[in-house]
């Protein structure tokens, strides 16, 4: 999509509004975080809650400080960013808590480190993520999710379509090393993904079931949507953006054409008031939403938008930023009152204390929004691209 004709969907006055607001309130932020010894995620009562060192979504942090100074040059962000990078050592060193989320938890922050200041160490944590995370690989296509958590639940068949999301640290590995095995273990598992979790309408499962041993396919619970069969926005939107990294990092023409698929769904339930709700098949009551949906569809609909042409392009940046204009003067909290912006985020539908609560990664994703709009051409989720 060329530049000129996403400008004309933009408004100036909103973007450098937003822009400086961005700027006042991450540095209040920061000063928060330097006062706790974990990463932030959410908040309680206008303060952080404590966090594991290895919870998922503590890259998100460091990755809004790059995304913060690429968009201010501000050496606060700078120094936030590898101060975070070294605390998540603990992490890797506490290994039996990894899981699939490598790519969440280190691509999108020692991945632009590495970029931008050629860091070694940032290089050697980004290979060892990606070797833990191809070795999560079953034979029979598909990356393990989670955990055991406890014995008396297994969950060597399980995947999810968050996954997605984590396979750029698998293409960039493959670039990296000239060892396509990262790459074909990352196509492998989109094309399970593709059969199995995106239906013909569009709309995906979050959790998919195999059996370990044989590739079976058993079952599809509702995971964090509201029952099988429905439609977690969450992990529309996961799948939207993932396939749309696939297809720009693989160059099949299958993972674009899945992209398109899931965006054209999700446009077409929240085009109204452009405010996601936790499950696009949610009853009527109690109206539940997620910002973190909103923010990361809107991320993934943009860079789909250069990969398509005409009505379609123009209509994938319309609902772009109308999702994120909508959401920001609606759902945004500017104050100094809590540390985080967006208050109507949604863990999952069932998760009574999860519901309407700020989550790092919907702050991070309109952030990561907002740098594009301004004309940031470095993409974290493919650190390496050529300009």
């Amino acid at each position: 999509m060329a530049s000129d004709q996403i400008t004309c969907f933009q408004d100036q006055v909103w973007l450098k509004d937003v822009s400086e607001k961005l700027d006042q309130k991450m540095r209040f932020i920061i000063r928060k975080a330097q006062g706790v010894n974990y990463i932030p995620y959410s908040t309680v009562n206008g303060e952080f809650k404590p966090t594991d060192i290895n919870w998922w979504t503590n890259g998100f942090w460091p990755a809004a400080m790059w995304q913060m100074y690429l968009m201010t040059k501000g050496d606060a962000y700078r120094e936030e960013a590898v101060r975070t990078e070294a605390m998540l050592d603990q992490a890797l060193r506490n290994f039996k808590k990894l899981d699939h989320d490598m790519g969440f938890l280190w691509l999108i922050h020692s991945g632009v480190r590495y970029r931008l200041e050629g860091n070694a160490d940032s290089f050697d944590r980004l290979l060892f993520t990606a070797n833990m995370l191809a070795g999560r690989y079953n034979p029979h296509g598909f990356i393990r999710a989670w955990n055991n958590w406890d014995q008396t639940a297994r969950r060597e068949g399980w995947a999810i379509i968050d996954c997605m999301m984590n396979l750029p640290l698998l293409y960039w590995a493959s670039r990296a090393t000239g060892d396509p095995r990262f790459k074909l273990i990352a196509m492998s598992h989109a094309d399970t993904t593709t059969k199995y979790f995106v239906r013909e309408d569009g709309s995906c499962n979050h959790i998919v079931i195999f059996d370990p041993e044989t590739g079976e396919y058993l079952d599809n619970p509702g995971g964090q949507g509201y029952a099988s069969g429905s439609s977690w926005s969450r992990g529309q939107a996961w799948a939207l953006y993932g396939f749309t990294l696939s297809y720009m990092q693989s160059g099949k023409a299958a993972y674009l054409e899945t992209a398109r698929r899931v965006a054209r769904y999700f446009i077409s339930q929240v085009e109204g008031d452009w405010l996601p709700r936790c499950d696009l098949r949610q009853p009527a009551e109690p109206i539940l939403y997620d910002d973190a949906a909103g923010n990361i569809a809107a991320c993934g609909l943009m860079e789909l938008a250069k990969l398509v042409s005409g009505i379609e392009a123009e209509n994938c940046f319309r609902a772009a930023f109308n999702l994120l204009k909508a959401m920001e003067q609606r759902h945004a909290d500017w104050s100094e009152n809590v540390p985080a912006i967006f208050t109507k985020c949604t863990s999952a539908y069932h998760d009574l204390p999860g519901r309407h609560i700020t989550m790092d990664y919907a702050d991070y994703f309109f952030i990561e929004a907002v740098n594009k709009l301004r004309g940031e051409k470095l993409l974290f989720w493919y650190p390496d691209q050529k300009d």
